[in-house]
């Protein structure tokens, strides 16, 4: 085991001499308890440059991002067990794959899509070879969830005023009963 920790070290810090570090910024992104497909597309938006002022399509001025915890990533749904080759399986075989593959399929595919891969360094556990480096926690932006869909909405406020007519109704009929022995005696 140490073997493969050792060899995925050496391996993570190979390729950087063909990249021009200069300027550069280490974005660290924590994947424990994030969704696959939502990461992804913050790491390849980083990946590609697209969150500084000075983008243009046809320059990679894109930072390095380092992405810890692979293992830990979640999905939504059923694809965990319902898919062709199932995100269990691919997990068990190698995490790191599965959001390198989900960042790489996010980006576009021309001339710098390599050198957009070269800056990704994904690693399963917190452990990492870039220690040395000034590296910058990348804060994931909140998740803006839609309150609901405005039909399913209209149902369910329909729901809760027949829901409250029907307690009014229940309410007074219980009080005319209630009125009506107190006027015959």
């Amino acid at each position: 085991m140490k073997m493969v920790n050792a060899f995925n070290m050496k391996r993570a810090a190979a390729g950087l001499r063909r990249i021009n570090l200069d300027g550069l910024r280490w974005r660290v992104f924590d994947a424990k308890g994030q969704i696959l497909g939502r990461l992804a597309s913050q790491i390849a938006t980083v990946v590609q440059g697209k969150d500084k002022p000075t983008y243009t399509p046809n320059r990679d001025d894109g930072d390095m991002c380092i992405v810890l915890n692979a293992k830990d990533v979640c999905v939504t749904g059923r694809k965990l067990t319902d898919k062709e080759r199932t995100f269990k399986d691919q997990m068990a075989k190698d995490p790191t794959e599965v959001i390198r593959k989900a960042v790489l399929r996010m980006l576009p595919r021309n001339k710098l899509r390599d050198d957009r891969d070269r800056k990704l360094r994904i690693f399963p556990s917190s452990e990492h070879p870039f220690g040395d480096r000034p590296l910058e926690p990348y804060v994931m932006p909140p998740r803006s969830v839609r309150e609901m869909r405005p039909r399913e909405r209209r149902a369910m406020v329909r729901a809760q005023k027949a829901e409250q007519q029907q307690q009014n109704t229940d309410g007074t009929k219980k009080g005319k009963k209630r009125e009506a022995p107190e006027e015959s005696a």
